[in-house]
């Protein structure tokens, strides 16, 4: 059974298998095993240093691996370079388009060098600057573009050649929020038209807007994968959050929950400011217990609600937990030594 049957999934537009690349002594991909799904964005998050790029790079034909296996859109990107090329868009952290030419020149130029025919390099440019919202800058300067435009031309000049992949590497870096907003709302008009998205960021809030499935990458190893909600889940239960009727028993609430010792229940704590107790859950039950306790005590209730943990949360818990484990393992090391 090969793992997209196992999982259920579709097929793949991205398959990677121990993907490895060095620089000198630096191992910055290592042993890399990564599934795209046709149709959909995979997130692919990691601090600066994780491997990010050099994966994308590899996945572009820009670089070549030192060991494993990758194909996109059935392409070998070892062995079928030129094809694979053929069949994915690529932006980068900075807009890649010439400031000198005007919009619809970068657009025509980059569809004469991916050989269309000049008609239909000059039909297609004309296509990419009304999809993207730039047919009345069209014959302007790149180089007079505010940011956001600019991010919009790079866009549209990597989906000239109808590519059915395109990877996206941190592609809002440096951009105000609502010019980030347009470049989102482009990327979903992009996976609607069926295209597969493979978005390298550090932005959280980018990668639970876009990205139907993550890999968490560290030290250029994955370090955990999966959807948002599943993640969250991973990484340690809920918050209870209760807001009493009369905020002057906040800090009587945590008193109470101190009291009792409640199974497994321990770190609640007051929030003057917003009115409202936070308890750390794993399970529904503490949740029925800790509700049965203050109504038990007589406290009035006027709202409660669970909370699982934000996106940065489980980000910083994730490369925390696995830098504390690398720690541990040095000392380990260096006692044996």
């Amino acid at each position: 059974m090969t793992r997209q049957e196992a999982t259920g999934h579709g097929p793949n537009a991205v398959e990677v298998r121990g993907l490895v690349k060095h620089f000198g002594e630096t191992r910055a991909v290592d042993g890399i095993d990564l599934d795209v799904r046709e149709g959909t964005v995979r997130g692919v998050l990691g601090p600066n240093g994780s491997g990010k790029t050099t994966l994308v790079r590899m996945l572009s034909t820009l670089l070549a691996p030192d060991a494993g296996t990758a194909t996109v859109a059935g392409y070998d990107v070892v062995r079928q370079p030129r094809q694979l090329r053929r069949t994915i868009g690529l932006t980068g952290q900075y807009a890649s388009v010439d400031e000198k030419l005007v919009g619809w020149e970068n657009l025509y130029m980059i569809g004469r060098l991916l050989d269309l025919p000049r008609a239909d390099a000059r039909r297609r440019a004309d296509e990419m600057l009304e999809r993207f919202s730039l047919t009345a800058a069209a014959r302007k300067p790149v180089g007079k573009y505010s940011g956001g435009m600019r991010r919009r031309l790079d866009l549209a000049a990597s989906m000239i050649g109808r590519p059915r992949v395109l990877y996206l590497d941190e592609p809002t870096t440096g951009l105000d929020p609502r010019t980030r907003n347009e470049v989102w709302e482009e990327v979903k008009r992009i996976v609607a038209d069926g295209n597969t998205v493979l978005l390298t960021t550090q932005y959280m809030e980018e990668a639970e807007q876009l990205a139907s499935e993550l890999t968490v990458i560290d030290q250029g190893k994955v370090i955990a994968e999966g959807r948002v909600p599943e993640l969250k889940a991973k990484v340690g239960g809920r918050t209870l959050e209760i807001r009493p009727v009369d905020r002057g028993e906040l800090h009587a609430f945590v008193a109470a929950l101190a009291e009792a010792g409640l199974d497994g229940i321990s770190g609640a704590t007051a929030d003057a400011e917003r009115g409202v107790v936070s308890v750390p859950i794993i399970s529904d039950e503490q949740l029925t217990a800790v509700v049965a306790l203050l109504g038990a005590r007589g406290f009035a209730i006027a709202d409660i609600a669970t909370h699982l943990p934000s996106l940065d949360e489980v980000f910083l818990a994730i490369t925390g937990q696995r830098a504390t484990h690398q720690e541990t393992e040095s000392e380990t090391e260096e006692v044996a030594a």
